[in-house]
């Protein structure tokens, strides 16, 4: 996980003062570090029966994308409002540093499928808590939650107590 982490980037002061963002771009850039990065965020769920991947805007559809296609399963993106073109359900949601919406499509799920939920961080746990409201609302069972990175201070982990989360790389 060393090798992980030394390709995560802090950036002070982002999205706002007092913030210290963790980016996850020079990561992503080295394919060695992206490969090992989904491999080990999957390699808890292997074996389990999942039908589905969800991803949040916009970095979990970088990393759930790519698991979802390592497991072999379909793709659901869970959108910011304004940008699914079909029937949709939303859920709105508080966030470390105000609130936000997600939307999916109302067929995106159907009735009883198990779906992983994938982003590149857990913070405090807001945005993976409606995640797992919003799949749920739509008749999915969720299987796991899976992170890149947890900021282990937010107590994000807290929000998701229902379910099994797996988080790779854990920062205070």
């Amino acid at each position: 996980m060393q090798r992980l982490k030394a390709q995560i980037r802090d950036i002070p002061d982002f999205p706002e003062p007092g913030i210290v963002f963790k980016d996850i771009t020079p990561l992503a850039k080295n394919p060695d570090t992206l490969r090992l990065s989904v491999h080990q965020l999957i390699h808890p769920f292997i074996g389990q029966k999942i039908d589905l991947v969800a991803g949040m805007e916009a970095r979990g559809f970088i990393f759930g994308s790519l698991a979802a296609w390592e497991l072999g399963v379909g793709f659901i993106p869970l959108r910011k409002p304004g940008k699914l073109p079909y029937d949709k359900h939303s859920v709105s949601y508080d966030l470390e540093y105000g609130s936000a919406t997600l939307e999916a499509h109302t067929d995106a799920i159907t009735q009883g499928q198990r779906i992983l939920v994938v982003d590149d961080v857990l913070a405090t746990g807001g945005t993976a808590a409606a995640s797992c409201q919003l799949i749920e609302q739509l008749g999915g069972e969720i299987s796991g939650c899976a992170f890149v990175i947890e900021l282990d201070r937010l107590n994000g982990r807290q929000k998701l107590l229902d379910y099994h989360v797996h988080s790779l790389l854990n920062y205070d």
